[in-house]
C-alpha cells in the first residue's frame, strides 16, 4: 500500500516485516519504562496500540527481550514459570537518548490503531447486516452499498497474501475509489 511503504522511522511502516530488531528493542525499552511487563503482555499491548495491525509473533519478542536482559538495559524476575521484565538504569538513558524517535513510533503506532478500527467499524455488520457504532445515518440506504462492501471484503480475502505489485494495484484501486466517492462522482469536486 502506499501509505505505508518505506522504513519504519525514515517513512511509513513497510509491508511485513514493521520494525528493524533494534527499533523493536527500543519500542519494548520504552513499554517497560512504563512498568515491568511478561512478553506476553507485551505482545497484547503492541497489538492493540496498533489496532491489529502489528502482533509481534513471540519468535520477535523474547530474543528480544533476551537481547536486552543480556546487554543489561533490561533485567528479569521469575515469576513461576513466567519471566517479568523490568528496565534497568541503563535502559532508562537509552530510552532517554532515544526519546524523540520513540514518541514519534508510539504515535504513529497509535494513529495506525485508531484507522484500523474506523475501517473495522466500516467493513463490519451485525447479523442484520446493519452497521455496528454510531454511523447509522451514514448506511441508511442500505443495501446496495452494504452488498458492494462485502463483495469487496471478499474480492480482498480470496486476493490474499499479495505481492508487492499487488498491493500497490490494488491500493490504487481502493485510492481512486475513495476519490471518487469524496467528489461525488464530478471530476474535480468534492461533494
Amino acid at each position: 500500500m502506499r501509505g505505508f511503504k518505506g522504513g519504519m522511522f525514515g517513512g511509513d511502516f513497510r509491508m511485513g516485516r514493521k520494525f528493524a530488531a533494534g527499533d523493536l528493542q527500543l519500542i519494548i525499552l520504552a513499554l517497560l519504562a512504563e512498568q515491568p511487563r511478561h512478553g506476553y503482555e507485551l505482545i497484547k499491548l503492541l497489538e492493540e496500540r496498533s489496532g491489529g495491525f502489528y502482533v509481534p509473533s513471540p519468535g520477535v519478542i523474547y530474543p528480544a527481550l533476551t537481547y536486552l536482559e543480556e546487554t543489561g538495559l533490561a533485567e528479569v524476575e521469575a515469576e513461576g514459570a513466567k519471566k517479568l521484565y523490568r528496565i534497568t538504569e541503563a535502559g532508562r538513558r537509552r530510552v532517554e537518548e532515544n526519546r524523540d524517535m520513540i514518541l514519534h513510533t508510539l504515535a504513529k503506532l497509535e494513529r495506525i490503531g485508531e484507522k484500523m478500527a474506523y475501517v473495522k467499524r466500516v467493513f463490519e455488520t451485525d447479523r442484520h447486516g446493519a452497521d455496528d457504532g454510531d454511523d447509522g445515518d451514514f448506511m441508511q440506504d442500505g443495501g446496495d452499498i452494504r452488498a458492494a462492501r462485502m463483495l469487496l471484503r471478499s474480492a480482498l480475502r480470496m486476493r490474499y497474501p499479495w505481492s508487492k505489485t499487488e498491493a500497490a494495484r490494488i491500493a490504487g484501486i481502493l485510492e481512486r475509489a475513495a476519490t471518487e466517492i469524496l467528489q461525488g462522482g464530478r471530476p474535480g469536486t468534492r461533494g
